[in-house]
């Protein structure tokens, strides 16, 4: 490692990792810094139909190419592969885009090299973190997020969608996700916690004032990444997700029901509207609560099959 010692491993090979698609505005910059800390730089490149992957190449970065863009998802599935492939000890992920300050990469990477830690996070919304000029719509979106996949995954992160993350060997090993997109940030931190992986956030500053950005608009990113976290608090929280807004509907249909019935008089046409409605508010609250108790308890059946099986806690 560059600039800096190591306690817990002795003379670690360190990589940093980018994703990179059409970013030869900034891509030069941000490999001749990143090479200060670490041993070696992968970039892979997206699909890009600019100049980004030979810029990358000239300044000495291992570039690993896709044909078409496959997503954030996908190129950090290339990123760990190769990565394990030239036999990283710890591997820092940092966006090509000059979003993340370099100088950083020791900061992150000192919970890895000492030992202590699996998975490092550099956190906005910690003391000492924070967003130069950070649009409050996405800082509001970010903690939305962040609250969710924390429900979801019973987690305590505070700043989930990140993209500043360093890695250990044995995070580089046992980690496995399926996501291509936006929404491989919370199945990656999902995947770490299921796994025991030691995970710790430490303070970073992140801009907002680069040339390009995100490659995703807030709203797109936001939706996608939200809608993966509900799905899989559905999966994990059924009754939570499902049970508590059927009873809601159940409740809200008697209600309708009832006050249908106190108030029938000779003109029936005028409560076939809301006679129905109540029925179908009804049918669909028990509806939800019977498929919250099912997955509830299929889940609960699972676990003890596997616990029975192969002697997991």
């Amino acid at each position: 490692m560059k600039d800096g010692g190591s306690q817990g491993l002795a003379n670690p090979f360190i990589v940093a990792g980018m994703p990179m698609y059409n970013e030869e505005e900034t891509i030069g910059t941000v490999v001749t810094m990143a090479q200060k800390y670490v041993d070696a730089v992968i970039c892979v490149d997206d699909g890009s139909s600019d100049s980004s992957a030979r810029i990358a190449e000239s300044c000495g970065a291992i570039v690993v190419r896709h044909r078409v863009n496959r997503g954030y998802g996908g190129a950090l599935k290339s990123l760990f592969e190769k990565a394990k492939e030239i036999g990283a000890d710890a591997l820092v992920i940092l966006d090509s885009d000059g979003q993340h300050d370099a100088r950083d990469i020791p900061k992150l990477l000192q919970p890895i090299i000492n030992g202590s830690e699996d998975f490092v996070i550099g956190s906005r919304f910690i003391d000492g973190g924070g967003g130069t000029d950070m649009p409050a719509y996405r800082r509001l979106g970010i903690k939305v997020i962040t609250a969710a996949s924390n429900i979801s995954g019973d987690m305590s992160i505070k700043d989930t969608q990140s993209g500043f993350r360093a890695f250990s060997k044995r995070a580089l090993n046992v980690l496995r996700f399926d996501s291509e997109g936006m929404e491989l940030s919370l199945e990656m931190l999902e995947n770490a916690h299921e796994k025991q992986l030691r995970i710790t956030e430490v303070p970073t500053v992140i801009r907002y004032d680069v040339p390009k950005g995100s490659n995703f608009t807030a709203v797109s990113h936001g939706f996608t990444v939200l809608s993966w976290a509900l799905i899989s608090l559905s999966h994990k929280k059924p009754i939570l997700v499902l049970g508590i807004p059927g009873l809601g509907l159940f409740a809200a249909g008697a209600a309708m029901g009832l006050n249908l019935a106190q108030n029938v008089t000779g003109q029936i046409d005028n409560f076939i509207g809301p006679g129905l409605s109540a029925v179908w508010i009804g049918v669909l609250g028990l509806a939800l609560m019977a498929t919250g108790l099912v997955l509830q308890s299929a889940r609960g059946f699972l676990r003890h099959l596997i616990v029975r099986e192969f002697g997991l806690d």
